[in-house]
């Protein structure tokens, strides 16, 4: 009977400290936590990950069992932080650093979650990141676009960032002249549309940017058209020139609704400059007036002959 009285005993012992633990490592408690981390970061020229870890320590306030965690880890390893280039300053050479209130960006990443930092221990933390072989290269959009009947692009497509950052061996970079975008397949378009493309990768080349930003501008327009004919501009005293045709036809592409008529103001003329610097006596007319609102001018035909006469 004794024995078993011990043994109650002693199970409910066990239980009351294991409680009594349980309680206390749930609760909040204030201490020192250490880690140390690679930072990776786009900085132009450089590879996009340090050489070194840096050690950040600060004051957290933290459950009691994450505490004891921090203090029972030994020979822990770094941990990757993605580091915002507008946070990350040049000391000298290769090594760039993160200081001042920059810290309190990463907080998550340098520590995990539920954990609220009292205080940064660590000033400066100091990163190396090697110089690469790079150059900077365009982006190219691969697309095909197809508009509705009566809509079309109105500004050339916007790609943000419309160059890159290309890094690898010298010969590898050599044979690279453009960066490609993902295809960009759109059918009967008729708004104005933006998004994001993935760029394509080349092997054995590390690029500054996966994806890019495009913007097109679309707007629906109005076809019209006119006879208009050609004057003849600057021709010294004495000079005289005759075009041929004398009449050009003239279709202009409008924003819809476009409520006056564009032709009232317009005109086409050859200037005898371009006459006189011609070997041929072709010329390539000149618009003059033509509206805002105006997407597209064609004029038919392009080169007009032109002939001194007396």
């Amino acid at each position: 009977m004794r024995g078993r009285n011990g043994v109650i005993f002693l199970t409910a012992a066990t239980l009351a400290l294991l409680i009594w633990l349980l309680t206390n490592l749930s609760r909040e408690y204030s201490g020192v936590i250490s880690v140390p981390v690679i930072a990776e970061c786009n900085i132009d020229g450089h590879s996009d990950v340090s050489v070194n870890a840096a050690m950040v320590s600060a004051r957290c306030r933290a459950s009691g069992y994450r505490l004891l965690q921090e203090e029972t880890r030994k020979n822990r390893k770094p941990g990757r932080v993605r580091l915002d280039r507008a946070d990350i300053r040049l000391r000298s050479g290769d090594q760039f650093y993160l200081a001042g209130n920059a810290k309190n960006n990463y907080v998550q990443q340098f520590f995990g979650d539920e954990v609220y930092v009292e205080a940064f221990i660590s000033d400066t933390l100091l990163f190396t990141f090697p110089a690469e072989n790079h150059k900077k290269v365009p982006v190219e959009l691969v697309h095909d676009i197809d508009y509705r009947t009566q809509y079309m692009m109105t500004e050339p497509i916007r790609l943000v960032p419309d160059s890159i950052m290309v890094y690898g061996e010298p010969g590898r970079l050599e044979s690279v002249e453009r960066i490609r975008t993902a295809p960009l397949s759109i059918s009967d378009l008729h708004e104005s549309k933006h998004g994001v493309l993935r760029l394509s990768k080349i092997k054995g080349v590390r690029l500054s940017a996966e994806e890019v930003s495009y913007e097109l501008t679309v707007s629906r327009y109005v076809e019209l058209r006119s006879e208009v004919p050609i004057e003849v501009r600057n021709a010294p005293p004495g000079r005289h020139l005759q075009v041929y045709p004398s009449e050009a036809t003239v279709i202009l592409r409008c924003i819809f609704p476009f409520g006056r008529d564009p032709f009232t103001q317009f005109h086409l003329y050859v200037d005898y400059a371009d006459f006189a610097k011609s070997l041929s006596g072709r010329c390539v007319p000149h618009t003059e007036h033509l509206p805002s609102g105006v997407l597209d001018c064609r004029i038919a035909p392009e080169v007009f002959d032109c002939i001194e006469v007396d």
